[in-house]
C-alpha cells in the first residue's frame, strides 16, 4: 500500500495498468527541434493546433522505433541457453517485424522465419523473437537485418546451422518511387547444415510454405 501511495495512486487504482515511458530528455529535445524545422520547411505552421505537439510525439516515436541500438541481441540469447540433447530443427516462423529503411526513414514491415539445428544447446523460443526485434528496431536495410539475425544466433548458440528468411513490404517502394503497392521483398541467409545440406534447407523452406 505504501508503494502505491508513493507513486501517487489511490487504493482503487492499484490493480490498474500504469503505462510508464522513459525518454532521454536531451535526445527528445534535439529530435523535436529538427521536426519543428522540417514541418516549417514543408510549408506547414508548426504552431498550428493539429501539429503543435507533433515534434514531441515524433521525437518519442523515433526513440521507440530505434531502441534496438541500446540492446545487445547476443546477450539476450546468452541469458537463456540450456543444455539439451536435441538435434532436430527448431523453427520459429511468422515473427512480426517493423523497421525503418535507413535510406528514406520510411517503415518496412513483414515477418521473419528463423530456424536452427542445436548442437547440444537450445535457447528460449521467445529469445529468437527478441533478437529479431533488437535488430529491426534500428535504421536498417533488409539484407543486413537478415544476416545480423543469422550471425547472432550462430555466434551465441554455435548450432549445426541457422536459417533466416524475411518477407517484407517497404513503404519507400509503395508510397514513393515506383509505387508498387503489392511488392514483397524476400531475403534469406543460411549457415552450416542449411547451407550445405539441400534436404535440410528444403525441409525448412517447406515448413515456412516456400516449397511444395
Amino acid at each position: 500500500m505504501i508503494d502505491f501511495i508513493q507513486q501517487g495512486l489511490s487504493l482503487d487504482e492499484k490493480t490498474r495498468y500504469v503505462k510508464v515511458e522513459r525518454y532521454k530528455e536531451d535526445t527528445t529535445q534535439t529530435i523535436a527541434s529538427s521536426v519543428r524545422n522540417m514541418l516549417a520547411a514543408v510549408g506547414d505552421d508548426p504552431e498550428r493546433e493539429g501539429i503543435k505537439d507533433t515534434p514531441m510525439r515524433v521525437a518519442k516515436a523515433m526513440q521507440f522505433c530505434t531502441q534496438g541500438y541500446y540492446t545487445d541481441p547476443q546477450k539476450i540469447l546468452e541469458g537463456a541457453i540450456f543444455k539439451e540433447d536435441y538435434s532436430q530443427m527448431v523453427l520459429v516462423k511468422d515473427i512480426e517485424l517493423y523497421s525503418l529503411c535507413e535510406h528514406h526513414l520510411l517503415p518496412f514491415f513483414g515477418k521473419a522465419h528463423v530456424a536452427y539445428v542445436p548442437n547440444g544447446c537450445i535457447t528460449g523460443l521467445s529469445k529468437i523473437a527478441r533478437v529479431v526485434d533488437a535488430y529491426s528496431r534500428r535504421l536498417q536495410v533488409q539484407e543486413r537485418l537478415t544476416m545480423q539475425i543469422r550471425d547472432c544466433i550462430q555466434n551465441a548458440l554455435h548450432p549445426l546451422g541457422v536459417a533466416v528468411v524475411i518477407e517484407a513490404s517497404h513503404l519507400c517502394m509503395m508510397m514513393r518511387g515506383v509505387q508498387k503497392q503489392n511488392s514483397v521483398t524476400t531475403t534469406s541467409a543460411f549457415t552450416g547444415i542449411f547451407h550445405k545440406n539441400v534436404s535440410t534447407r528444403e525441409e525448412f523452406l517447406r515448413l515456412i510454405g516456400k516449397l511444395h
